[in-house]
């Protein structure tokens, strides 16, 4: 029956489009002679200019050194015996490697209670390392070890007289690749439901981070960094095939924002996107979404988790972003002669 529907409502709409046509055909000799004039100089698709719409111009896609492999997101409870959680942490890492994970990505401040009481207390200085950076050395050496790249959710870090929300990305021989700062600070007030103000404690950092690893080029971004879209707009016209984002959504946007958000920067730059949250904890102070998740370059869900404490082991495979790239060819219809996305950073290297 729906296929009989289907077939008929075909039918007629083939003599609607023809005799429309035709319509359009015969009055078209009667247009106004300005209206004429307008539609022939409107801009041909070469004059649009895709190349400018970034500046300056995308770099190419680079070949990654795997082009399939697995990923791991660790989804772990958080408390506040920081020796359990690094020792957790370990584990679950260990775990991951053991299931043939490649790529292994942690949660947002995973080493600490989520407060700004907790982040002063919690905090490691990177630079100094050892004694006064435990965390960062468990990660390093267990990267080193198992061979692994290591995305490392984010800890406190403190730096000077500043505290910053800080991912670190250690290659598979332990050496520190790449570190992220949050760029985006948390400050937010919705009346009844939530309010956290990061800014009262932590610093917001100043670069953007592209890190070449030996599973493809990431971008990297912590939580509220991944609202804003131009962010990961730079990281796509950087070349880079993963965006990673370490966050600790609440019970407030979580359920309205962290999916589609994942959804819409994958989708919008045609790129593979992996999140990583703590588990749940109702009874903390801060009571996070949780819901990992990978997510393919065509927006597709991948893989994802409920709230507890759990491990996403999933694959990535890279060939489908030049797939997708070829079914929707945006890079080649942006319109460069009326927008542009600046890479101030890029382009101050100049």
């Amino acid at each position: 029956m729906r296929a009989a529907a289907t077939s008929t409502a075909a039918a007629l709409l083939v003599p609607r489009l023809t005799c429309s046509t035709s319509r359009a055909r015969l009055s078209s000799s009667r247009l106004p002679l300005r209206r004429t004039a307008a539609m022939a100089a409107a801009p041909s698709s070469s004059s649009f200019r895709p190349e400018d719409a970034r500046s300056p111009p995308a770099l190419e896609l680079p070949a990654a050194p795997l082009s399939k492999f697995k990923v791991a997101l660790c989804q772990l409870s958080v408390t506040a015996d920081k020796n359990r959680n690094i020792a957790r942490t370990r584990t679950a890492i260990e775990k991951a490697a053991a299931d043939g994970a490649k790529l292994v990505l942690l949660p947002e401040i995973w080493n600490s209670p989520y407060s700004n009481d907790s982040f002063p207390e919690y905090a490691e200085d990177i630079e100094a390392g050892g004694d006064a950076a435990p965390s960062f050395s468990m990660m390093s050496e267990v990267a080193r070890s198992l061979q692994i790249t290591l995305v490392g959710g984010s800890i406190p870090e403190r730096s000077g007289n500043n505290l910053y929300n800080t991912c670190c990305i250690f290659g598979s021989d332990g050496k520190l690749k790449g570190k992220h700062r949050k760029i985006h600070l948390f400050d937010i007030d919705i009346p009844g439901k939530i309010t956290f103000k990061e800014s009262k404690t932590l610093t917001a950092g100043q670069s953007p981070t592209v890190v070449d690893t030996d599973v493809g080029r990431i971008g990297i971004g912590i939580c509220y960094d991944i609202r804003f879209q131009e962010l990961a707009m730079l990281y796509a016209a950087r070349g880079a095939h993963l965006l990673c984002y370490p966050g600790a959504f609440n019970m407030t946007t979580g359920p309205l924002h962290w999916e589609l958000l994942q959804r819409a920067r994958a989708a919008d730059n045609q790129l593979f996107v992996a999140t990583c949250a703590p588990a749940r904890d109702a009874s903390a102070g801060y009571v996070a979404w949780g819901h990992s998740t990978l997510v393919g370059p065509f927006g597709e869900v991948i893989a994802t988790t409920e709230h507890d404490e759990a491990t996403i082991i999933a694959e990535i495979d890279y060939s489908l972003i030049e797939q997708r790239r070829q079914f929707l060819p945006l890079q080649h219809q942006r319109r460069g002669d009326l927008y542009q996305l600046v890479d101030v950073q890029r382009l101050g290297s100049q």
